[in-house]
């Protein structure tokens, strides 16, 4: 045999030798480890056993194990966390798109239960219950006078699918109560709202969250705006949107983008690479595209965010927002239980991992909204900085973008400092304006209704009048809201705003709300503005 053929069988011996090694080294590590978790959880189970055995006062074992595990993934990250079995069911409603009930908005007012709408094609339409309708008994129990909250109206009006609820009301006109008999359906829960046309070419689209009817509700939206107007713009409202379905982030995200771009990747120390690319199924490619964002735009919307601003899609106009890029997976337990555990990061298509800090405090973490707005960074846009270590160039016109704590804005809006003055707030959080308002149009519907024939007419039309103001004061000063004539001269503009889309909300629909807001809506101006000429669109994406 040659010098070289000896060489090569010792190369190869050696190889094997070393790759059997590192095999038997890594299944040693494996074995540890599961030998260490074994350990450490017949330790817990010996300290219950200790502690049921020998504690000096009675104890329940459960709500310790509860504890414990609660504890134990606080540590973790500030997104883990332990989900009860009572709280699993009521968890899953708002991203599953429905419940099931009997289909009201409601307000508990002078301490009655009022039908402020019943929802479209719902059981209680359906039997003719109407706004403004006063329950006072459910299931023959009297529900008047007894400190009513919402959790309890819940209790009362959910119920299982085609099970029935029999309803006492009081309606205005009619000398004694009404019975209705109701059987509980599934109810929808939407995650669109508002859609209308802000002018003739852009239409605008707002989102409360990312749910499983999400991507349907949007399409469905779209389709409507197409069918009275040619959409060339599209202002996309994900301002305080919390995010929610990862899929329904990347459906939505891939609407806007052509096909085989990466839309987000997800990967962790136990969790391969995981790549999302868009399909050509995109219904909007080609329009001018605008996203708001927030401090309040979290997980799911920075996804999307993330992707428009990293493929120079669209343009970004806000705050920088939440922060989060952390995935949970929902792992049930064997009681019904189940823990949401972080198992991978996420990134946006460039490779920005926008998960703001954590590791060190995560106290400091749940208080860093606080800690953004005493700094100034909600005001000033020079009062943010991020390290040149977290910069990344964006995929197409290769603009800087930083990762690192949130997705920061192409064109950054202020807060509106007005909507946080003192008497405007006290109003708010001593709950005198939304009373006082679901007051007005008890006394009000009909009137309005016939006044109002629309919702375009009650936007011109409809005023708050001085009397109206004089009222909301006193009910306030009988709160101990002293009357504020100093900002009155400046919140007297956003109260009265408010009242009138408070009105429209329950009058007509969501979008009537938003669309009065949107009167002083700076961001939304802002994007008008830049729509308004393609060349100054084109200058945000270029520069």
């Amino acid at each position: 045999m040659s010098t070289i053929s000896l060489v090569m069988n010792y190369f190869r011996t050696t190889k094997k030798t070393l790759l059997l090694l590192l095999i038997l080294l890594t299944f040693g590590q494996l074995i540890t480890r599961a030998q260490d978790i074994q350990g450490q959880a017949i330790k817990f189970g010996r300290v219950l056993k200790l502690i049921e055995s020998f504690y000096v006062d009675t104890t329940n074992i459960n709500k310790l194990t509860e504890s414990a595990i609660s504890e134990m993934l606080s540590s973790l990250d500030p997104h883990s966390i332990y989900i009860s079995k009572d709280e699993v069911a009521e968890m899953n409603q708002p991203l599953e798109g429905n419940f099931e009930g009997i289909g009201i908005s409601f307000n508990v007012f002078q301490d009655t239960l009022m039908v402020m709408t019943t929802i479209p094609g719902g059981p209680s339409e359906q039997v003719g219950l109407r706004p403004g309708d006063r329950i006072i008994k459910v299931d023959a129990k009297i529900i008047v006078n007894i400190g009513l909250k919402t959790p309890d109206v819940y209790k009362l009006l959910r119920g299982d699918k085609g099970t029935k609820v029999n309803l006492t009301i009081i309606r205005k006109g009619e000398r004694a109560p009404l019975e209705f008999t109701i059987i509980r359906d599934k109810i929808p829960i939407f995650s669109l709202d508002a859609s209308f046309m802000l002018n003739k070419e852009t239409a605008y689209i707002k989102l409360n969250k990312f749910a499983a009817t999400t991507i349907d509700e949007y399409k469905e939206a779209m389709k409507s705006l197409n069918a009275n107007a040619k959409v060339k713009n599209l202002v996309l409202d994900l301002r305080g949107n919390g995010g929610g379905f990862l899929g329904a982030a990347y459906e939505l995200a891939n609407q806007f983008l052509e096909e085989k771009k990466l839309i987000v990747y997800t990967e962790g120390s136990h969790s391969p690479r995981r790549d999302y690319y868009s399909t050509t199924r995109g219904d909007f490619i080609q329009g001018n595209l605008i996203v708001l964002i927030d401090e309040g735009s979290a997980s799911a919307s920075e996804i999307v965010a993330g992707a428009i601003q990293d493929w120079d899609r669209g343009i970004l106009i806000g705050r920088r927002s939440f922060g989060k890029g952390l995935v949970q997976q929902q792992i049930p337990l064997n009681d019904g239980s189940m823990i949401r555990l972080t198992t991978a990061h996420y990134y946006t298509p460039a490779g920005r991992n926008i998960q703001k800090p954590y590791k060190d405090d995560i106290k400091n973490y749940r208080n860093e909204y606080l800690k953004r707005f005493e700094k100034g960074e909600m005001f000033s846009k020079d009062s943010i900085s991020f390290p040149d270590s977290l910069m990344i160039k964006t995929l197409v016109t290769k603009r800087k973008v930083y990762g690192g704590g949130g997705i920061m804005p192409d064109i950054f809006i202020p807060m509106d400092t007005s909507m946080y003055y003192r008497y405007f707030n006290n109003l708010v959080r001593k709950n005198v304006l939304f009373p006082f308002v679901v007051g007005f149009i008890d006394k009000n519907r009909d009137q309005l209704k016939t006044q109002f024939k629309s919702v375009a007419d009650f936007k011109t039309n409809f005023q708050v009048t001085d009397a109206m103001m004089e009222e909301l004061i006193k009910a306030g000063e009988k709160q101990g809201i002293k009357r504020d004539d100093e900002s009155l001269k400046v919140a007297g503009t956003i109260i009265k705003r408010q009242i009138r889309a408070l009105v429209a909300r329950d009058l007509y629909d969501t979008g009537a709300y938003y669309l009065i807001m949107m009167e002083d809506d700076k961001e939304v101006e802002k994007a008008l503005e830049i729509l308004a000429n393609q060349k100054g669109f084109n200058h945000y994406l270029n520069k």
